[in-house]
């Protein structure tokens, strides 16, 4: 396995393409804009669902399917989600091949195979679910609906890259359902905590919490609420969002109940979701010039031991000793795994496990059996210790937890030294163009004037921080009247 990377100082984007192939966690596929997702790639994604699922089982949500094709007609119903995602949807319109008779061994589309009705492949999955939450909703009594699905969707996306925007991507969207605006706009927020909380205890990314400016809204909500990220060479990458989504679509669907006063009303809705997205976030934020730097409460394998010897013998002896320590190691809930491949060098392993960000490696040689000692590899700061055999368990259930507290802590000190506040237009883009990162700046709160941002810099305003301070200011490119700061940023 090839471990020469172009490094992030030279070219941030390649060096991003390099790593997510060489380290084996995914490839460009046959299909354009598509992606195969490898084992290892898939096991990180395995990793996530997981947690994510667990927190979201915790508070009260059940796991369900939709179908993947939503007739032309349902999509259309709620007009603002239909026009949002117009440009990027796939739609199927024939349900059958047939012989081409002019080409003799090829098939052609059976003109005669016209569907009465245009299937749309899900963008997403609103549509769909509230024209099937119209049967299941008549009273209060049904209400809550707390669902989420695990699920592929297709968004027909020009420029592609692995896991960050492709053109099928995996996620789990949530669908909830509620009798009163208050209860839809408790959940909303309540996910989006649920999203921040995984970003920093699971991926040890720290995120701004915030709310999209109107513009930046998922279409057909009213409010969509966010978490954002920050990657290492200075841009914002959305992490998560979580919609509250008004009367909207029962409107759109006609789903109504009856209150406990008798009376009929629309239902109100939520919509939130993560996708694959965050495993490029999971690169772009930890891992350096060397491959993956996997935090370890989401790396497939916590730990692997790696045996050195020179005979058969010799490696009969190491494996039963790291049979044991597996065990061990186990026991404390720490996944390990042992590379005993004949087949590879220690030193083509040890390259392996670094490109691929394996927490800690274990070395164990003929004189660490002699002498009850390891030698213990750290990834993150490519240091090593040599530890008593005694102590080893202990020693790797601590260094987990500390490796997991320190990539927080470094990549939330780089956050903050690339955090700006500006308070004129000549310095914000300096500071675009120079240091990069967030730029904490007065907003006039306009669409226009938002546009134009983007239009001159390519800057977009991340979010409104949920922990803003109201202080008077003026707007960073109109010098209109401002009441708080917002965060901008160029973004993935």
């Amino acid at each position: 396995m090839s471990k020469n990377l172009t490094s992030r100082a030279e070219d941030y984007s390649k060096w991003y393409n390099e790593l997510v192939v060489k380290a084996d966690l995914a490839e460009n596929s046959a299909v354009r804009g598509c992606m195969v997702i490898k084992p290892y790639g898939y096991a990180i994604w395995e990793k996530m669902q997981a947690e994510l699922d667990r927190m979201f089982k915790e508070t009260g949500h059940q796991n369900a399917y939709f179908p993947l094709f939503v007739p032309k007609s349902l999509f259309e119903a709620e007009e603002k989600n239909a026009e949002g995602f117009a440009k990027e949807c796939a739609v199927v319109t024939h349900y059958r091949l047939q012989n081409d008779p002019d080409n003799e061994g090829k098939l052609r589309v059976d003109p005669d195979a016209k569907l009465e009705e245009e299937l749309i492949v899900r963008p997403t999955s609103e549509a769909i679910i509230w024209s099937t939450y119209k049967g299941w909703i008549q009273s209060y009594r049904d209400l809550p609906i707390l669902i989420n699905q695990w699920a592929n969707v297709v968004r027909w996306e020009m420029r592609t890259r692995l896991f960050l925007r492709t053109a099928e991507f995996l996620w789990q969207e949530g669908h909830t359902a509620h009798a009163t605006k208050k209860e839809a706009l408790v959940e909303a927020e309540l996910m989006n905590n649920v999203y921040a909380d995984f970003a920093e205890n699971f991926m040890a990314i720290p995120v701004v919490k915030g709310v999209k400016t109107e513009s930046e809204r998922f279409a057909g909500a009213l409010e969509t609420y966010c978490i954002e990220a920050l990657m290492q060479d200075g841009k914002a990458l959305q992490a998560g969002t979580s919609h509250f989504l008004g009367q909207n679509f029962a409107k759109a669907f006609d789903v109504k109940f009856t209150n406990n006063e008798g009376k009929l009303d629309y239902v109100w809705a939520t919509s939130w979701g993560v996708s694959t997205r965050l495993v490029g976030a999971l690169i772009m934020t930890h891992s350096d010039d060397k491959g993956l730097v996997l935090p370890p409460n989401l790396a497939p394998s916590q730990v692997v031991i790696v045996p050195i010897y020179k005979t058969d013998e010799q490696l009969d002896i190491i494996t039963e000793k790291a049979n044991g320590i597996i065990q061990e190691l186990k026991a404390k809930g720490v996944s390990c795994k042992f590379d005993g491949r004949t087949t590879h060098r220690p030193g083509a392993k040890f390259a392996q496990h670094e490109l691929q960000g394996v927490p800690l490696r274990i070395a164990i040689g003929p004189k660490d059996l002699e002498n009850g000692t390891i030698e213990l590899a750290r990834r993150d700061t490519l240091t090593k210790e040599i530890v008593e055999m005694s102590d080893l368990v202990a020693k790797v259930d601590g260094l987990l937890k500390t490796i997991q507290e320190e990539l927080f802590t470094k990549a939330l000190n780089f956050r903050d030294s690339h955090t700006t506040e500006v308070d004129d237009f000549e310095t914000f883009k300096e500071v675009l163009k120079t240091k990069t990162g967030f730029i904490s700046a007065h907003w006039d709160g306009t669409e226009e004037t938002e546009l134009k941002i983007k239009e001159i810099t390519k800057a977009t305003i991340r979010c409104i921080p949920s922990d803003v301070k109201y202080e008077e200011g003026k707007c960073v490119y109109t010098g209109k009247t401002s009441s708080r700061r917002v965060l901008f940023a160029k973004a993935y």
